[in-house]
Order: structure tokens, then sequence, then C-alpha cells
């Protein structure tokens, strides 16, 4: 997990933009530590590079930029009992950090599948373009896990309560719906994406934009705010899944959604949108590898890939297996300090390993 096969990200010079392409078209460009690794060092030069005016990431094949980390890894590392995962996030958000204080345009082009780590080498940037391909999200509770690559600062600040509606219940959003969950900032037809990725080369990245931008489609997800925002400002999440069904039809469905994922996820994601409000990105990522060392310790982690990735038969067996069975003591726990093993972003800049 923590070594770079060859050519699985890759860095290129063309005029003054300085390009990064995710490489594993198969796996959707799914990050690794290698790939984390290489990005931070190469971003770290070229910022101190005057040659490299704008910087661009995008995902090679067609399938999308980035379907996030690689999970299965991940749950590999789990089964060994290994530390190769925590080894990753602490990487992993030093980058998310890095990209969101860039010196120079970092042009993202969230293009098809944009999930999780994809969200956290993306959003954070200063120019995000979207397509109507796109389809992104925090899909984390599906899998036993909550949000995080800051994806929980995010969508905290997302209008009403449509950020919480996306945490909890994993939901796929289009392009549109990213521009006014406020994850990105232009939309671009996706056959216009190289014609301005060329123009990138030696515009400006304002210039460029500019001329390949177009009007965004109406968001579904802005249309729902009638049912979102009323029924997520509970701060309890039964609360939440009663209010959704008492709603009926879709709000109804939402219920439906949360109360097939992980019960202790809905509820660490819940307490972690609402404690994040008002923190910095630092503090936001400080939080999430906190609650992330916590999911790695539980029973729901390892089953939820169990269930969706290794053996794929989407039956995960979920401990506790209902929101009523979550305790706000376990709830708690997942904050609890983390003595020497915190990451410290906040009391620390940003340095590469």
């Amino acid at each position: 997990m923590g070594e770079l096969q060859e050519d699985e990200v890759l860095f290129e010079r063309r005029g003054h933009l300085g390009i990064v392409t995710l490489n594993r078209p198969k796996a959707v460009n799914a990050l690794n530590h290698g790939m984390v690794k290489a990005m931070l060092q190469q971003l770290l030069a070229w910022a101190d590079d005057d040659s490299v005016e704008t910087v661009l990431v995008r995902g090679a094949g067609d399938r999308g930029l980035c379907a996030g980390g690689d999970i299965v890894a991940i749950y590999k590392d789990m089964l060994h009992g290994g530390t190769e995962t925590a080894e990753f996030w602490a990487d992993e958000y030093r980058l998310n950090l890095l990209i969101s204080q860039y010196p120079k345009p970092y042009v993202a082009f969230m293009d098809g599948l944009v999930l999780g780590g994809g969200v956290g080498v993306s959003a954070h940037g200063s120019v995000r373009v979207v397509t109507e391909r796109t389809r992104t999200g925090m899909p984390e509770t599906t899998i036993g896990f909550v949000p995080d690559v800051g994806g929980t600062l995010l969508l905290s600040r997302a209008p009403g309560e449509a950020g919480t509606h996306a945490a909890l219940t994993g939901a796929h959003l289009s392009g549109a719906d990213a521009l006014f969950l406020g994850l990105a900032d232009h939309f671009v037809p996706s056959d216009s994406l190289a014609a301005l990725a060329e123009a990138l080369e030696s515009s400006t990245a304002e210039a460029a934009v500019v001329r390949f931008a177009q009007a965004a489609p109406d968001s579904a997800l802005a249309a729902k705010r009638e049912w979102i925002d009323p029924a997520y400002a509970h701060e309890d999440a039964e609360e939440i899944v009663r209010s959704l069904r008492s709603l009926g039809g879709e709000a109804a469905g939402a219920a439906d959604t949360i109360e097939a994922k992980s019960p202790t996820s809905v509820k660490v994601a819940l307490e972690s949108l609402r404690r994040v409000r008002g923190l910095s990105l630092e503090e936001a990522l400080d939080q999430e590898y906190r609650v992330g060392l916590r999911c790695l310790a539980g029973p729901d982690f390892r089953e939820g890939i169990r269930a969706q990735v290794v053996d794929k038969d989407r039956n995960p067996q979920w401990k506790p297996a209902t929101l009523a069975d979550v305790q706000a003591s376990d709830v708690e726990g997942y904050f609890a300090p983390l003595g020497d093993r915190e990451l410290g972003l906040s009391a620390s800049p940003v340095q590469s390993n």
C-alpha cells in the first residue's frame, strides 16, 4: 500500500501548466499511499517553481477522476492488524490541506466518478470543474465508515441541511448538485475538457475556464430542500429517520436508505458534521483522523468493505444492528483524543514525509 507502482500517477509539464494524472483507470483511479506521497512531493516542488503557474489534476480513462481510497488495500491492512492505513490517511490529509492552501490555481476536472478520497484531491482546490457526467459524493456510511478527507467540513458548509442528507445517505450527486453544495465552481461539458486543458497551458486559469464554462442544469438536490432542511435539522439520527418517514414519498425513501447503512457510522457521521461547524480544515482533519482510527478498530468498517467489495453479497451484518442500539457513549468514544497518535495538523504546518 505504501510503495508507488510504476505510472500509477503521472506528472508532466505543458507550457506553464503542471499536470497530475491519476492513472489507475481499471480501479477508477483509486488512491493508494504511494500515489499520495508522490503528489505531495510534486505539488510542493511545483509550488516553488516559478515556471509553473497553474496545476491541473485529472483522471485517466473515461470512468472518473477518482473513486476514493483503495479500500481493498485498507481491508487487507485491517485483516493483518497493520498500521499502513493510518499512515496513508496521515499523508492523504496532509495532501488535502496542501491543496486547500496551494499558492497557485489548482484546477480539478471532476468528471465521471468523484467519490470519497477523490473529493479530497479536488474539492479543496481553487478551480473545481464539473461536467454532465459527474457523479460525486461521500458514500462512506455504506461501508461502515464516516466521511473524511475534509468532507465533513465541506458538507457542513452546504446550504441548509443538504450536506447532512448527502453524508448520511451516501447519495451520488450530479455536477449541478456539487455546485449547489459548494463542492465545485464551474460547469464545463465533458467534451470540452481536452480543449480547456490545452488552454490552461498558456492562459490564466480564470481566462481559460471563462471560455468554456456554461450554465449548469438545475440541481435536483436543491429542489428537495423543502423536506431535507426540516427533517435533518434534528440532532438525533433516530429523530431524523422518524421525521423523514413521516413525510412519506422520497423522504421516506431516504429514511430507508439511512437505515440500511451502518448505524454506528450514521450516528458518528451526524455528530462529526455537528462538531465540525466553525472549525478550520486542519481541525476538521484532525477530528476525522481520530474518528477514522476508531473505525479501523471497530467491526463495521471491515464488515462493510467485505459485503460491498470483497464478497459482494451486499448484506452487511452491522454491530450494533440498529440506530437505537448505538449509545451516546459509543459515539462519544470516536472523538476522544488519541494521545501520541494525534495527527496534529492544527498544531503544525504541512510537511512532506
